[in-house]
């Protein structure tokens, strides 16, 4: 069985985070582990709290995998702290696994700054170079970039300076735009989009981190970046088509309907 390592904060909601990273690599039957960089109390409501893991547990947790289960992929996920990213910099420098997907997670969908300003310029200095696909959205893009994406030529544009950064591949997510939901991939020479229709759903928790931990299973399962992006398209597209009416805010994502469905469960 292919392994898949995700490093990123946890969301006691069970909706984003860890918990959302681990459901979805189960979801396409790769084997979860983790490497927990923050505590958040949150739920669908907002993040109450964060309490950021040790530098050095990171490091330990991180040590702990890669000398003996290894990882066929990596994603990365909330990293707030800049000493957080360079002790995980330098864990991928070490054991150098062959595929890292890094989602810049910045911002919950609550407001909540979860990547401290001081930590975006390490962020992009450590991190992206090693990444063999980073996925911002557009309001991370921005961030990243310094200037304001609105048409697809910003979103074009933006990939391009994103891609001089470091990663291999860039997929500017467009769900925040108000007429569809296209990301579009950019390789350094060729643009690829993915369109979908957009979902009328609040319930939209942890989207993000759904979909660049299921292009890392993808990725773990010998997919190449394009197939395996599609894949993950189409995956959270469903998953927010079924999404969960869970709690009194913006509720998660379905991260196993279609095996529900195969398995008879959904009636239940």
């Amino acid at each position: 069985m292919k392994k898949a390592l995700t490093i990123a904060g946890s969301d006691s909601g069970g909706g984003a985070g860890i918990q959302a990273d681990l459901k979805t690599f189960a979801a396409h039957g790769v084997f979860g582990m983790s490497v927990i960089t923050a505590v958040t109390a949150q739920n669908t409501l907002g993040v109450l709290a964060v309490q950021d893991i040790l530098p050095e547990i990171i490091a330990k947790q991180i040590e702990a995998i890669f000398e003996d289960l290894g990882a066929d992929a990596v994603k990365v996920g909330m990293v707030s702290q800049p000493q957080t990213i360079r002790v995980i910099a330098t864990g991928l420098r070490k054991y150098a696994p062959p595929l890292v997907v890094v989602d810049p997670v910045m911002v919950s969908k609550s407001g909540y700054h979860l990547l401290q300003p001081e930590a975006e310029l390490v962020l992009v200095q450590e991190l992206l170079p090693l990444a063999t696909v980073v996925t911002p959205n557009i309001p991370e893009a921005e961030a990243i970039i310094g200037r304001s994406i609105v048409t697809f030529a910003d979103m074009e544009e933006a990939a391009r300076v994103i891609h001089a950064m470091g990663p291999q591949h860039v997929l500017l997510k467009g769900g925040h735009r108000a007429d569809d939901a296209t990301d579009i991939l950019f390789d350094g020479h060729r643009f690829v989009r993915f369109e979908a229709p957009r979902v009328p759903t609040k319930n939209t928790h942890g989207t993000g981190c759904t979909l660049s931990s299921a292009i890392a299973a993808n990725l773990a399962r010998g997919l190449s970046v394009e197939q395996a992006v599609g894949a993950a398209k189409r995956y959270i597209t469903v998953a927010i088509e079924h999404a969960l009416p869970i709690g009194k805010g913006v509720g998660p994502t379905h991260h196993f309907y279609e095996l529900y469905q195969k398995a008879g469960l959904l009636d239940e």
